[in-house]
């Protein structure tokens, strides 16, 4: 990451790092996200701004358009106006925060941005997009998207300048308080320039009253508007990854933590060929709906050398106010780490292996309805995936 240069370098102090970006990023384009407009994409085309892995830089590499850049960077405008994109969510859902990076535009971010959302209907039709360097949308293009009414789109972000892509300013948070339910944005830059990544998080809105209590649904899937709460560590990868659609790409794709200090120094297994060892990770999940557990799929792609020795799950209903004091983002809080919760054991201690899927039913435990699940470690390692497959429970429990 580029950093400040050493006569400025001392003014400018580490960004601290809201909660918020704990939560599901809804934008990525690895969960559905997609620019479906864009008035320019001279050096750097913006579907780049969706990318879920962070923004590289290629010293000394240009194409026949100019410097190569990783996001999305219009070319300096000469004619009134200013550049802008609209974006479909991946998910549709809340969003509680953004981050707008500008990682590596240093001479050439953006100056200001500004956010609008709407939450727009199926039969809403965009033109077709292609996403081409050196290339610009026409007055016409603009006319037609216009007519769509998105000037008219709710400000969720107000005009706010930007800081540039060092490594000690490239992270832009905004917070938004909006408890509507969005669909698409528009992205503002004033008037032009450069922004590498935009994350736009929070929670997924299902339409639960269309799901039957007899579907056989994966509650904990971010899709369906599962959550991670906290977690004990998430050194290598997110707890969050576990809950993605698609199976991982890497084992930076899922959730992995460090190696425990303290693990026996000559390891031991039990008759069962689980290992004895007292340290575990764990990681705390709201489910989408409360519901009933009935299959288990815990997947382990790409951890060959570095999978847990073993797994369990625990389940429980956890009113609102109690999830509200134990929320332990971040390993190294001084807050509450769920570990008073009545937690019961949904998924017995059970034996993994590398880079496999492993599916659970006749050893999962019937423990009746839960809105929270705690999945646990032992004694550390990676897990790329985890789903809970079960019914909707239709009484609500008081949250």
């Amino acid at each position: 990451m580029a950093e400040h240069p050493s006569t400025t370098s001392a003014s400018h102090s580490q960004q601290s790092v809201p909660d918020f970006v704990e939560l599901n990023d809804l934008i990525s384009n690895r969960i559905g996200g997609k620019i479906l407009f864009a008035t320019d994409d001279w050096f750097a085309v913006a579907e780049n701004l969706l990318n879920p892995e962070p923004a590289q830089w290629k010293e000394g590499e240009f194409t026949k358009y100019g410097k190569w850049m990783d996001g999305w960077e219009s070319r300096r405008k000469r004619i009134a106006g200013h550049d802008w994109c609209i974006i479909q969510l991946g998910i549709s859902g809340l969003i509680h925060g953004v981050d707008v990076d500008t990682s590596y535009f240093t001479g050439n971010y953006a100056p200001r941005i500004s956010i609008q959302a709407a939450c727009l209907g199926d039969d809403i039709v965009f033109p077709k997009r292609t996403a081409t360097m050196g290339s610009a949308a026409s007055d016409k293009d603009k006319t037609e998207i216009e007519k769509m009414g998105i000037n008219e789109w709710e400000d969720i972000v107000e005009v706010t300048p930007l800081q540039p892509g060092y490594k000690d300013t490239c992270h832009n948070y905004f917070t938004v308080n909006s408890t509507k339910r969005w669909t698409h944005l528009r992205l503002n830059m004033y008037p032009d320039g450069g922004i590498a990544r935009l994350r736009v998080y929070g929670e997924a809105v299902p339409n639960w009253s269309k799901v039957s209590p007899h579907q056989l649904t994966n509650l904990v899937a971010v899709e369906n508007g599962g959550v991670c709460l906290g977690y004990s560590d998430v050194h290598f990868g997110h707890a969050r990854n576990l809950l993605t659609l698609p199976r991982s790409l890497t084992m930076a794709d899922g959730w992995e933590t460090a190696r425990r200090l303290d693990r026996p120094a000559i390891l031991e297994a039990d008759n069962h060929g689980v290992l004895k060892v007292q340290g575990w990770e764990w990681a705390v999940f709201r489910l989408g709906h409360q519901g009933c557990i009935k299959r288990i799929e815990i997947d382990t792609n790409h951890f060959k050398g570095n999978y847990p020795d073993s797994c369990s799950i625990e389940g429980c209903i956890m009113s609102s106010a109690n999830e509200k004091r134990c929320h332990a983002y971040r390993s190294g809080k001084t807050r509450g780490d769920f570990s008073d919760c009545m937690w019961t054991v949904i998924l017995p201690p059970s034996k993994l292996s590398a880079h496999n899927q492993h599916f659970y039913e006749s050893t999962v435990v019937d423990v009746g309805p839960v809105t929270h699940v705690r999945l646990i470690m032992r004694p550390d390692g990676g897990i790329s995936r985890m789903r809970l497959w079960g019914y909707i429970h239709k009484i609500a429990a008081k949250m």
